[in-house]
């Protein structure tokens, strides 16, 4: 197989470089951010295309999700290389963004729970044949997230504005200052987005705390 490393860690890069040529691969490209590995896939010959591309999701310059941005540029792109994202953190929006469509040949595995060389070695071969791989905990979160959201579907959009400004830490009267509501209508809106959550009165709960924190994991 071609495949195109972008992972920042030298000693990684250098490491995944030696393991694959030594089990007869060809790495196509091995750069330390995602701009470089899709200026490589761009400038490749269509029989020179790699048929694995596998980066890390924080990567230069902001650290946070250059890579997974770049996989999701890449299956615009080129649909049909293999993508692994092999990050030591689930980005759950990204990821559902990747998966969504057409999942074949996508992968997201944790670095840390790649525990033998060989199944690491597999799903390359897996996402090469155009299959999808994707490590238990990924999924695991991909569904926790998936559920959240699925808590705020109820809302309306005029729910979800006054729910984000109470994230935001707004009063009823900010609220109403902001969307140009009246009180009454602030309150109608926040007791109807109580009703929708589940989050009835109760002496040991603060619902306009519970809300807010729904809102924020659905993020």
């Amino acid at each position: 197989m071609r495949i195109a490393l972008a992972e920042d860690s030298a000693l990684l890069r250098v490491g995944l470089t030696e393991l694959l040529t030594s089990r007869g691969h060809k790495v196509h490209t091995a750069v330390d951010n995602a701009a470089d590995l899709l200026a490589a896939v761009a400038a490749a010959a269509d029989g020179e295309l790699p048929d694995v591309v596998v980066l890390d999701n924080r990567m230069p310059p902001t650290f946070t999700n250059e890579g997974i941005r770049a996989a999701l540029e890449l299956r615009r792109s080129h649909p049909r290389i293999g993508v692994l994202v092999l990050s030591q953190y689930v980005e759950t929006r990204y990821a559902s963004d990747l998966l969504a469509g057409n999942p074949a040949g996508v992968g997201y595995l944790l670095k840390d729970r790649v525990a033998d060389v060989g199944d690491f070695l597999a799903a390359l071969g897996r996402l090469a044949r155009g299959e999808t791989v994707l490590d238990p905990e990924v999924v695991r979160q991909l569904m926790g997230a998936s559920h959240r959201r699925s808590e705020l579907e109820p809302l309306t959009p005029r729910e979800r504005e006054v729910l984000g400004l109470m994230a935001q830490g707004r009063t009823n009267a900010g609220v109403g200052s902001t969307l140009f509501l009246s009180a009454g209508a602030v309150e109608k809106n926040i007791t109807s987005i109580f009703s929708k959550l589940g989050l009835q009165q109760s002496p040991a709960d603060h619902r306009r705390v519970l809300a807010v924190l729904a809102y924020l994991q659905s993020a």
